[in-house]
Protein backbone atom coordinates (compact mmCIF):
# COMPACT_ATOMS: atom_id res chain seq x y z
CA UNK A 1 0.00 0.00 0.00
CA UNK A 2 0.92 3.25 -0.73
CA UNK A 3 1.36 6.34 1.88
CA UNK A 4 -1.53 9.14 2.50
CA UNK A 5 1.02 11.50 0.15
CA UNK A 6 1.13 9.00 -2.81
CA UNK A 7 -2.43 8.38 -2.29
CA UNK A 8 -3.00 11.59 -2.62
CA UNK A 9 -0.88 12.43 -6.05
CA UNK A 10 -2.32 9.22 -7.39
CA UNK A 11 -5.57 10.43 -7.74
CA UNK A 12 -4.67 13.72 -8.40
CA UNK A 13 -3.24 11.99 -11.75
CA UNK A 14 -6.60 10.81 -12.66
CA UNK A 15 -8.84 14.15 -11.81
CA UNK A 16 -6.22 17.02 -11.87
CA UNK A 17 -4.89 18.38 -9.03
CA UNK A 18 -6.93 21.29 -8.41
CA UNK A 19 -10.06 18.44 -8.15
CA UNK A 20 -7.72 17.01 -5.47
CA UNK A 21 -7.93 18.27 -1.86
CA UNK A 22 -6.88 17.31 1.65
CA UNK A 23 -7.75 20.49 3.16
CA UNK A 24 -8.98 20.53 6.73
CA UNK A 25 -11.76 22.58 5.27
CA UNK A 26 -12.52 20.32 2.30
CA UNK A 27 -12.21 17.58 4.49
CA UNK A 28 -14.79 18.66 7.12
CA UNK A 29 -17.02 19.37 4.42
CA UNK A 30 -18.21 15.71 3.83
CA UNK A 31 -17.96 14.26 7.38
CA UNK A 32 -19.90 11.83 8.31
CA UNK A 33 -20.79 11.26 12.29
CA UNK A 34 -17.18 12.45 13.05
CA UNK A 35 -15.19 10.74 10.45
CA UNK A 36 -13.17 12.19 8.17
CA UNK A 37 -12.00 11.17 4.92
CA UNK A 38 -7.90 11.57 4.39
CA UNK A 39 -8.95 13.06 0.75
CA UNK A 40 -11.98 14.61 -1.10
CA UNK A 41 -12.13 14.01 -5.21
CA UNK A 42 -13.72 15.76 -7.99
CA UNK A 43 -14.16 13.18 -10.83
CA UNK A 44 -15.98 14.33 -13.61
CA UNK A 45 -17.08 11.42 -15.74
CA UNK A 46 -17.62 8.02 -15.44
CA UNK A 47 -14.18 6.78 -16.35
CA UNK A 48 -12.50 8.69 -13.71
CA UNK A 49 -14.63 7.43 -11.19
CA UNK A 50 -14.06 3.82 -12.60
CA UNK A 51 -9.89 4.27 -12.26
CA UNK A 52 -10.23 6.06 -9.10
CA UNK A 53 -12.50 3.01 -7.48
CA UNK A 54 -10.00 0.38 -9.23
CA UNK A 55 -7.27 2.10 -7.02
CA UNK A 56 -9.04 2.44 -3.94
CA UNK A 57 -9.81 -1.61 -4.69
CA UNK A 58 -5.89 -1.82 -4.87
CA UNK A 59 -4.90 0.09 -1.97
CA UNK A 60 -7.68 -1.22 0.39
CA UNK A 61 -9.17 1.97 0.58
CA UNK A 62 -13.07 3.27 1.77
CA UNK A 63 -14.58 5.65 -0.64
CA UNK A 64 -17.86 7.29 0.17
CA UNK A 65 -19.61 8.84 -3.12
CA UNK A 66 -21.10 12.37 -1.97
CA UNK A 67 -23.42 15.04 -4.30
CA UNK A 68 -24.52 18.00 -2.19
CA UNK A 69 -23.74 16.44 1.41
CA UNK A 70 -26.81 16.79 2.44
CA UNK A 71 -27.70 13.55 3.28
CA UNK A 72 -24.84 12.39 4.37
CA UNK A 73 -25.96 12.55 7.91
CA UNK A 74 -28.45 9.26 6.80
CA UNK A 75 -27.28 6.10 7.61
CA UNK A 76 -24.73 4.16 10.22
CA UNK A 77 -21.56 5.85 10.58
CA UNK A 78 -18.82 3.82 7.92
CA UNK A 79 -16.40 1.96 9.40
CA UNK A 80 -13.73 3.16 7.24
CA UNK A 81 -13.45 6.24 5.12
CA UNK A 82 -10.56 7.57 3.46
CA UNK A 83 -11.83 9.05 0.14
CA UNK A 84 -14.83 10.99 -0.25
CA UNK A 85 -15.71 10.58 -3.99
CA UNK A 86 -17.95 14.10 -4.92
CA UNK A 87 -19.99 14.02 -7.87
CA UNK A 88 -20.86 17.39 -8.58
CA UNK A 89 -18.60 17.95 -11.79
CA UNK A 90 -21.10 15.28 -13.09
CA UNK A 91 -23.76 17.88 -13.69
CA UNK A 92 -25.04 17.38 -17.23
CA UNK A 93 -28.51 17.57 -18.54
CA UNK A 94 -27.52 15.54 -21.12
CA UNK A 95 -30.74 14.99 -22.89
CA UNK A 96 -34.25 16.26 -22.57
CA UNK A 97 -37.04 15.42 -24.71
CA UNK A 98 -40.61 17.84 -23.63
CA UNK A 99 -42.13 15.87 -26.57
CA UNK A 100 -41.54 12.33 -25.30
CA UNK A 101 -41.48 13.15 -21.31
CA UNK A 102 -38.14 11.49 -20.53
CA UNK A 103 -34.59 13.53 -19.23
CA UNK A 104 -31.38 12.33 -18.56
CA UNK A 105 -29.42 13.74 -16.27
CA UNK A 106 -25.81 13.43 -14.75
CA UNK A 107 -25.93 12.55 -11.02
CA UNK A 108 -24.36 15.38 -9.74
CA UNK A 109 -27.07 17.47 -11.35
CA UNK A 110 -28.87 19.98 -8.49
CA UNK A 111 -32.55 18.86 -8.25
CA UNK A 112 -33.14 22.95 -8.39
CA UNK A 113 -31.79 23.55 -11.67
CA UNK A 114 -34.11 20.71 -13.13
CA UNK A 115 -36.80 21.76 -11.57
CA UNK A 116 -36.26 25.18 -13.30
CA UNK A 117 -35.52 23.68 -16.94
CA UNK A 118 -38.53 21.19 -16.60
CA UNK A 119 -40.53 24.19 -15.52
CA UNK A 120 -40.14 26.46 -18.88
CA UNK A 121 -41.69 23.27 -20.66
CA UNK A 122 -44.51 23.29 -17.85
CA UNK A 123 -43.27 19.75 -17.02
CA UNK A 124 -42.55 18.14 -13.80
CA UNK A 125 -39.70 15.42 -11.85
CA UNK A 126 -41.85 14.72 -8.96
CA UNK A 127 -38.53 14.83 -6.26
CA UNK A 128 -40.00 17.24 -4.08
CA UNK A 129 -37.62 16.60 -1.90
CA UNK A 130 -35.56 18.40 1.42
CA UNK A 131 -32.50 20.27 0.72
CA UNK A 132 -33.93 21.31 -2.60
CA UNK A 133 -31.65 23.83 -3.54
CA UNK A 134 -28.51 21.79 -2.33
CA UNK A 135 -29.29 18.18 -3.21
CA UNK A 136 -28.29 16.62 -6.56
CA UNK A 137 -30.37 14.13 -8.69
CA UNK A 138 -27.68 11.03 -7.98
CA UNK A 139 -27.37 12.30 -4.00
CA UNK A 140 -31.80 12.09 -3.69
CA UNK A 141 -31.93 8.45 -5.35
CA UNK A 142 -29.17 6.88 -3.29
CA UNK A 143 -30.59 7.93 -0.14
CA UNK A 144 -34.18 6.63 -0.65
CA UNK A 145 -35.74 9.95 0.83
CA UNK A 146 -39.41 10.51 -0.45
CA UNK A 147 -41.26 13.22 -1.59
CA UNK A 148 -44.72 14.53 -0.70
CA UNK A 149 -45.96 14.17 -4.68
CA UNK A 150 -45.48 10.25 -3.98
CA UNK A 151 -49.47 9.92 -3.28
CA UNK A 152 -50.34 11.06 -6.93
CA UNK A 153 -46.79 9.65 -9.17
CA UNK A 154 -45.08 7.25 -6.69
CA UNK A 155 -41.72 6.65 -5.44
CA UNK A 156 -38.60 7.08 -7.73
CA UNK A 157 -39.12 3.39 -8.74
CA UNK A 158 -42.03 4.37 -10.59
CA UNK A 159 -40.53 6.75 -12.67
CA UNK A 160 -37.04 6.07 -12.75
CA UNK A 161 -36.20 4.41 -16.23
CA UNK A 162 -32.51 3.53 -15.92
CA UNK A 163 -29.70 3.94 -14.05
CA UNK A 164 -25.57 4.72 -15.71
CA UNK A 165 -23.42 3.14 -12.89
CA UNK A 166 -20.12 2.35 -11.75
CA UNK A 167 -19.05 -0.61 -9.43
CA UNK A 168 -17.02 -1.01 -6.79
CA UNK A 169 -14.80 -2.85 -8.92
CA UNK A 170 -14.76 -0.11 -11.21
CA UNK A 171 -16.84 -1.38 -14.04
CA UNK A 172 -19.15 1.01 -15.95
CA UNK A 173 -22.28 -0.33 -16.67
CA UNK A 174 -26.10 0.29 -17.08
CA UNK A 175 -29.55 -0.41 -16.31
CA UNK A 176 -33.13 0.08 -17.83
CA UNK A 177 -32.76 2.72 -20.59
CA UNK A 178 -34.15 6.14 -21.80
CA UNK A 179 -37.39 5.68 -23.11
CA UNK A 180 -40.29 4.47 -21.21
CA UNK A 181 -41.05 1.49 -23.26
CA UNK A 182 -38.04 -0.85 -22.38
CA UNK A 183 -38.86 -4.65 -22.13
CA UNK A 184 -34.97 -5.56 -22.52
CA UNK A 185 -33.23 -6.87 -19.11
CA UNK A 186 -33.49 -6.40 -15.58
CA UNK A 187 -34.53 -3.42 -13.18
CA UNK A 188 -31.41 -3.54 -11.51
CA UNK A 189 -31.20 -0.41 -11.19
CA UNK A 190 -33.97 -0.46 -8.59
CA UNK A 191 -31.57 -2.19 -6.21
CA UNK A 192 -29.42 1.51 -6.08
CA UNK A 193 -32.62 3.59 -4.38
CA UNK A 194 -31.68 3.87 -0.79
CA UNK A 195 -28.70 1.60 -0.78
CA UNK A 196 -26.60 4.93 0.77
CA UNK A 197 -23.88 4.47 -2.08
CA UNK A 198 -23.39 0.42 -0.69
CA UNK A 199 -23.81 -0.84 -4.01
CA UNK A 200 -22.21 1.56 -6.88
CA UNK A 201 -21.57 4.66 -7.56
CA UNK A 202 -24.54 6.08 -9.76
CA UNK A 203 -23.38 8.44 -12.58
CA UNK A 204 -26.18 9.07 -14.47
CA UNK A 205 -29.68 8.67 -14.48
CA UNK A 206 -33.17 8.67 -16.72
CA UNK A 207 -36.32 9.70 -15.83
CA UNK A 208 -39.81 10.16 -16.75
CA UNK A 209 -41.21 13.44 -16.51
CA UNK A 210 -44.47 14.83 -16.14
CA UNK A 211 -46.71 17.42 -17.41
CA UNK A 212 -47.43 20.56 -14.94
CA UNK A 213 -51.22 20.84 -14.26
CA UNK A 214 -53.35 23.54 -15.69
CA UNK A 215 -54.15 25.07 -11.77
CA UNK A 216 -52.95 24.06 -8.49
CA UNK A 217 -54.60 24.36 -5.43
CA UNK A 218 -54.56 23.37 -1.74
CA UNK A 219 -57.11 22.81 0.71
CA UNK A 220 -56.32 22.34 4.28
CA UNK A 221 -58.97 20.90 7.28
CA UNK A 222 -58.51 20.97 11.26
CA UNK A 223 -58.88 18.67 13.83
CA UNK A 224 -59.64 17.96 17.56
CA UNK A 225 -57.98 15.02 18.04
CA UNK A 226 -56.06 12.42 15.37
CA UNK A 227 -59.20 10.65 15.07
CA UNK A 228 -60.73 13.24 13.00
CA UNK A 229 -57.94 13.92 11.05
CA UNK A 230 -57.68 9.87 9.98
CA UNK A 231 -61.04 9.63 9.02
CA UNK A 232 -60.77 12.56 6.62
CA UNK A 233 -57.73 10.48 5.73
CA UNK A 234 -59.67 7.49 5.37
CA UNK A 235 -62.62 9.35 3.37
CA UNK A 236 -60.58 10.51 0.89
CA UNK A 237 -58.67 7.64 0.36
CA UNK A 238 -61.70 5.37 -0.63
CA UNK A 239 -63.04 8.23 -2.89
CA UNK A 240 -62.21 9.03 -6.81
CA UNK A 241 -59.91 11.99 -5.81
CA UNK A 242 -56.25 12.13 -6.99
CA UNK A 243 -54.62 14.55 -5.11
CA UNK A 244 -51.09 15.41 -5.84
CA UNK A 245 -50.06 15.33 -2.38
CA UNK A 246 -51.95 14.39 1.25
CA UNK A 247 -50.47 15.01 4.06
CA UNK A 248 -51.23 15.32 8.22
CA UNK A 249 -49.40 16.89 10.57
CA UNK A 250 -49.75 17.05 14.15
CA UNK A 251 -50.45 20.01 16.33
CA UNK A 252 -46.75 20.03 16.89
CA UNK A 253 -45.72 19.91 13.78
CA UNK A 254 -48.73 23.08 13.15
CA UNK A 255 -47.46 24.96 15.31
CA UNK A 256 -43.52 24.71 13.96
CA UNK A 257 -44.89 25.48 10.59
CA UNK A 258 -46.94 28.83 11.54
CA UNK A 259 -44.20 29.57 13.67
CA UNK A 260 -41.67 29.68 10.81
CA UNK A 261 -43.81 31.02 8.18
CA UNK A 262 -44.35 34.56 10.05
CA UNK A 263 -40.62 34.56 10.45
CA UNK A 264 -39.56 33.49 7.00
CA UNK A 265 -42.72 34.77 5.00
CA UNK A 266 -44.46 37.20 6.70
CA UNK A 267 -46.78 38.14 4.05
CA UNK A 268 -47.54 34.55 3.18
CA UNK A 269 -48.81 32.93 7.00
CA UNK A 270 -52.01 31.27 7.15
CA UNK A 271 -54.81 33.66 8.89
CA UNK A 272 -55.60 32.48 12.14
CA UNK A 273 -56.69 29.36 13.32
CA UNK A 274 -55.04 27.55 10.73
CA UNK A 275 -52.16 25.62 11.84
CA UNK A 276 -52.15 25.86 15.39
CA UNK A 277 -50.52 23.90 18.55
CA UNK A 278 -53.85 22.89 19.56
CA UNK A 279 -55.13 20.99 16.23
CA UNK A 280 -54.12 18.49 14.00
CA UNK A 281 -54.51 19.19 10.43
CA UNK A 282 -54.83 17.73 6.87
CA UNK A 283 -53.62 19.58 3.91
CA UNK A 284 -54.79 18.18 0.43
CA UNK A 285 -52.86 19.59 -2.67
CA UNK A 286 -54.30 19.07 -6.06
CA UNK A 287 -54.56 20.15 -9.82
CA UNK A 288 -56.34 20.07 -12.93
CA UNK A 289 -58.40 22.17 -15.41
CA UNK A 290 -61.46 24.73 -13.46
CA UNK A 291 -63.63 22.07 -13.32
CA UNK A 292 -61.59 19.43 -11.56
CA UNK A 293 -60.61 22.08 -9.22
CA UNK A 294 -64.62 22.93 -8.34
CA UNK A 295 -65.13 19.60 -7.66
CA UNK A 296 -61.82 19.14 -5.10
CA UNK A 297 -63.09 22.10 -3.63
CA UNK A 298 -66.57 20.82 -2.66
CA UNK A 299 -66.37 17.44 -1.91
CA UNK A 300 -63.42 17.60 0.37
CA UNK A 301 -65.32 20.25 2.07
CA UNK A 302 -68.33 17.30 2.23
CA UNK A 303 -65.99 15.08 3.56
CA UNK A 304 -64.33 17.40 6.02
CA UNK A 305 -67.66 18.29 7.73
CA UNK A 306 -68.73 14.66 7.53
CA UNK A 307 -65.94 13.84 9.36
CA UNK A 308 -65.93 16.60 12.19
CA UNK A 309 -63.26 19.18 11.33
CA UNK A 310 -63.24 22.08 13.30
CA UNK A 311 -62.99 24.28 9.95
CA UNK A 312 -61.69 24.15 6.69
CA UNK A 313 -60.18 25.95 3.94
CA UNK A 314 -59.24 26.55 0.08
CA UNK A 315 -55.70 28.44 0.86
CA UNK A 316 -54.84 31.26 -1.29
CA UNK A 317 -52.03 30.85 -3.56
CA UNK A 318 -49.27 32.81 -1.71
CA UNK A 319 -50.04 30.68 1.59
CA UNK A 320 -50.26 27.64 -0.48
CA UNK A 321 -46.69 28.11 -1.52
CA UNK A 322 -45.42 28.63 1.43
CA UNK A 323 -47.31 26.12 3.35
CA UNK A 324 -45.74 23.62 0.08
CA UNK A 325 -42.05 24.87 0.79
CA UNK A 326 -42.42 23.89 4.43
CA UNK A 327 -44.32 20.76 4.16
CA UNK A 328 -41.22 19.96 1.82
CA UNK A 329 -38.62 21.09 3.44
CA UNK A 330 -39.58 19.74 7.21
CA UNK A 331 -36.68 17.64 7.96
CA UNK A 332 -34.16 21.15 7.67
CA UNK A 333 -36.84 22.57 9.86
CA UNK A 334 -37.00 20.21 12.55
CA UNK A 335 -33.08 19.72 12.86
CA UNK A 336 -33.02 23.57 13.21
CA UNK A 337 -35.53 23.09 16.05
CA UNK A 338 -33.46 20.77 17.61
CA UNK A 339 -30.02 19.85 17.03
CA UNK A 340 -30.65 16.58 18.73
CA UNK A 341 -33.50 15.76 16.96
CA UNK A 342 -34.39 12.59 16.30
CA UNK A 343 -36.33 11.91 13.12
CA UNK A 344 -37.81 8.73 12.44
CA UNK A 345 -39.36 7.25 9.23
CA UNK A 346 -42.39 4.90 9.63
CA UNK A 347 -43.86 2.34 6.82
CA UNK A 348 -46.70 0.78 7.89
CA UNK A 349 -50.34 -0.10 6.16
CA UNK A 350 -52.78 3.01 5.80
CA UNK A 351 -54.94 1.94 7.78
CA UNK A 352 -52.67 1.00 10.73
CA UNK A 353 -50.94 4.92 10.87
CA UNK A 354 -53.71 5.38 13.90
CA UNK A 355 -51.42 2.60 15.90
CA UNK A 356 -48.17 4.87 14.41
CA UNK A 357 -49.75 7.76 15.58
CA UNK A 358 -50.60 6.24 19.32
CA UNK A 359 -47.49 4.61 20.13
CA UNK A 360 -45.56 7.20 18.92
CA UNK A 361 -47.15 9.74 21.19
CA UNK A 362 -46.84 7.36 24.13
CA UNK A 363 -43.16 6.85 23.35
CA UNK A 364 -42.76 10.77 23.54
CA UNK A 365 -45.09 10.70 27.23
CA UNK A 366 -43.72 8.20 28.69
CA UNK A 367 -39.63 9.48 27.51
CA UNK A 368 -40.55 13.56 28.06
CA UNK A 369 -39.06 14.11 24.55
CA UNK A 370 -41.54 16.51 22.44
CA UNK A 371 -43.50 14.87 18.96
CA UNK A 372 -44.17 15.63 15.94
CA UNK A 373 -45.71 14.17 13.26
CA UNK A 374 -45.53 14.01 9.62
CA UNK A 375 -47.78 11.25 7.99
CA UNK A 376 -48.64 10.36 3.86
CA UNK A 377 -51.48 9.10 3.08
CA UNK A 378 -49.25 6.24 1.25
CA UNK A 379 -48.70 4.74 4.49
CA UNK A 380 -45.55 6.63 5.45
CA UNK A 381 -44.94 8.81 8.90
CA UNK A 382 -42.28 10.92 9.88
CA UNK A 383 -42.00 10.69 13.59
CA UNK A 384 -39.69 13.44 15.34
CA UNK A 385 -38.24 13.61 18.91
CA UNK A 386 -37.47 17.40 19.49
CA UNK A 387 -34.82 17.29 23.20
CA UNK A 388 -34.06 20.58 23.92
CA UNK A 389 -30.92 19.33 24.50
CA UNK A 390 -28.82 16.59 24.42
CA UNK A 391 -26.65 14.64 26.55
CA UNK A 392 -26.28 11.13 27.82
CA UNK A 393 -29.00 10.50 29.82
CA UNK A 394 -31.69 12.19 26.79
CA UNK A 395 -29.53 9.78 24.64
CA UNK A 396 -31.16 6.95 26.19
CA UNK A 397 -34.42 7.88 26.01
CA UNK A 398 -34.48 8.97 22.46
CA UNK A 399 -32.73 5.45 21.94
CA UNK A 400 -35.68 3.58 23.63
CA UNK A 401 -38.23 5.25 21.81
CA UNK A 402 -36.81 3.86 18.35
CA UNK A 403 -36.92 0.93 19.69
CA UNK A 404 -40.27 1.02 20.88
CA UNK A 405 -41.50 2.37 17.55
CA UNK A 406 -39.57 -0.12 15.47
CA UNK A 407 -41.69 -2.76 17.51
CA UNK A 408 -45.06 -0.67 16.82
CA UNK A 409 -44.38 -0.83 13.02
CA UNK A 410 -43.42 -4.45 12.88
CA UNK A 411 -46.95 -4.90 14.44
CA UNK A 412 -48.28 -2.61 11.78
CA UNK A 413 -47.03 -5.05 9.22
CA UNK A 414 -44.61 -2.02 8.30
CA UNK A 415 -40.74 -1.00 8.90
CA UNK A 416 -39.25 1.58 10.85
CA UNK A 417 -35.58 3.30 10.04
CA UNK A 418 -34.26 6.37 12.06
CA UNK A 419 -33.25 8.64 9.14
CA UNK A 420 -31.83 11.32 11.70
CA UNK A 421 -30.63 11.34 15.25
CA UNK A 422 -27.29 12.52 16.67
CA UNK A 423 -24.51 10.54 15.79
CA UNK A 424 -23.52 9.20 19.33
CA UNK A 425 -26.80 7.46 19.34
CA UNK A 426 -26.25 5.59 16.29
CA UNK A 427 -23.94 3.38 18.37
CA UNK A 428 -27.19 2.31 20.64
CA UNK A 429 -29.67 1.36 18.25
CA UNK A 430 -30.59 -0.32 15.23
CA UNK A 431 -31.35 2.14 12.90
CA UNK A 432 -33.55 0.12 10.59
CA UNK A 433 -35.50 -1.18 13.11
CA UNK A 434 -36.02 -5.24 13.83
CA UNK A 435 -33.27 -7.30 11.60
CA UNK A 436 -34.70 -8.16 8.07
CA UNK A 437 -35.44 -11.78 6.75
CA UNK A 438 -33.90 -10.82 3.51
CA UNK A 439 -30.31 -9.36 5.15
CA UNK A 440 -28.37 -12.29 3.75
CA UNK A 441 -29.93 -11.60 0.30
CA UNK A 442 -28.62 -7.95 0.50
CA UNK A 443 -25.37 -9.03 1.77
CA UNK A 444 -25.58 -11.30 -1.60
CA UNK A 445 -26.11 -8.59 -3.86
CA UNK A 446 -23.22 -6.27 -2.04
CA UNK A 447 -20.65 -8.49 -3.32
CA UNK A 448 -22.23 -9.08 -6.53
CA UNK A 449 -21.40 -5.27 -7.30
CA UNK A 450 -19.13 -4.33 -4.67
CA UNK A 451 -16.61 -8.04 -3.57
CA UNK A 452 -14.10 -5.32 -2.59
CA UNK A 453 -15.99 -3.81 0.53
CA UNK A 454 -14.62 -0.44 -1.18
CA UNK A 455 -18.17 1.74 -1.38
CA UNK A 456 -19.13 2.98 1.93
CA UNK A 457 -18.54 -0.23 4.03
CA UNK A 458 -20.59 -0.32 7.19
CA UNK A 459 -23.37 2.23 6.11
CA UNK A 460 -26.46 0.25 5.47
CA UNK A 461 -27.65 -2.42 7.36
CA UNK A 462 -26.30 -5.38 9.01
CA UNK A 463 -23.13 -3.57 8.71
CA UNK A 464 -23.17 -4.21 4.59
Amino acid sequence: MTGPGNQFHSLAKIVGETNTSAEPQALAAFAIDGHLPSVVVRPSNAEEIAEILRFCGAEKLAAIPAGGATKLRMGAAPVRYDVALVTTRLERITAYDPGDLTVSVEAGARLGEITHLLSEHRQLLPLAVPFLGQATVGGTVASGIDSPLRQLYGTVRDFLLGIEFVTGDGIHAKSGARVVKNVAGYDLHKLFIGSLGTLVVITRLNFKTFPVPEASGAFLATFASESGVLELLRKIRKSPLRGSALEVFSPTLSALFARRMAQTAPDRTLPSPWLSGSAWALAAHFGGNDRVMHRYKSELESMAGAAGANGSTLLPEDARAALWDHTREMVPLLLDESPAAMIVRVSALPNRLGDVFAAAQQSGDRHELPVAILARAAGVAYIAFLPNQSNGEIGGRLAQAARELADAAAEAQGFSFVAWCPPELKGRLSLWGKERTDLPLMRNVKQAFDPGNTLSPGRFMGGI
